[in-house]
């Protein structure tokens, strides 16, 4: 036990596993026993779940949402690692930054410029969440690359590699693992603005739809309960994350500090 309460210290896993599952149990003893004020009770969440999950559609929703959701990540991220590793010709080197700088850039004004550009909703939806997720898995991307080292590039050119050899070997390959940890970082970016783009379009439904009408009629218990869900598919995913890296990247591990 002294290990949890110990900086930088590594519990066992039957230890931390077990703090984890009391803390979780303890909120909701909280949230049953002493609800706040604010929030609906556990009772009525788990009562509006039910509803939500046998009348209205949530795990079709939910599906839908996250079948866009990850399209849009996978186009994403093909167009955000073009454009970093373009960042090797000085050419290029203007559209990544100033491909990052348009992060700053609000989604209401993008919506209707995306709208002249596509013929229909789904497009619109795609193409803005494609670009809010571009333009900071560009950010996020560059910077990895930026990390790459003189001495790691002068060892690939010892070794007989041409220059683009040596960016293939050590910035593309050696950087991989890195390249799937800012997608997982920023994976939640897309679910973030999911909900307000299926608002603004609502022909093909979706999480953030249901979200907008149990607001819009104040039922609290069916937002916090879609929220809830929200939180546990993204957490799911997260998982899946770091699943692959681990199975594809194991040697990933070993630079973490123990």
């Amino acid at each position: 036990m002294k290990t949890l309460f110990a900086p930088n210290a590594q519990p066992a896993r039957l230890v931390f596993t077990s703090m984890v599952v009391a803390q979780v149990a303890l909120l909701l003893l909280l949230w049953l026993f002493y609800p706040m004020q604010l929030f609906p009770s556990l009772g009525e969440v788990v009562r509006s779940l039910g509803d939500l999950i046998t009348t209205q559609g949530l795990i079709q929703e939910l599906w839908a949402s996250m079948t866009t959701a990850i399209e849009a990540l996978a186009v994403a991220t093909v167009l955000a690692l073009g454009i970093s590793y373009l960042t090797a010709l000085p050419f290029f080197r203007p559209i990544a930054y100033a491909a990052s700088k348009m992060r700053y850039l609000t989604l209401t004004g993008l919506t209707f410029f995306m709208a002249l550009m596509v013929s229909s909703g789904h497009q619109v939806k795609l193409s803005v969440l494609i670009f809010g997720a571009t333009v900071y898995l560009v950010t996020g991307m560059t910077s990895v690359i930026l990390t790459t080292t003189q001495e790691e590039m002068d060892h690939a050119r010892t070794l007989g590699m041409s220059e683009w050899r040596s960016f293939y070997e050590v910035v593309v390959l050696g950087k991989l693992d890195e390249m799937l940890e800012v997608v997982r970082q920023n994976f939640a970016i897309i679910w973030t603005m999911i909900t307000l783009v299926e608002t603004l379009y609502q022909s093909e439904g979706g999480i953030g739809l249901l979200l907008y009408k149990q607001n819009r009629y104040l039922h609290l218990d069916g937002v916090l309960a879609i929220q809830l869900v929200i939180l546990a598919t993204g957490a799911a995913q997260d998982y899946g994350f770091v699943l692959l890296r681990r199975v594809f990247f194991p040697f990933s591990a070993l630079a973490t500090a123990q």
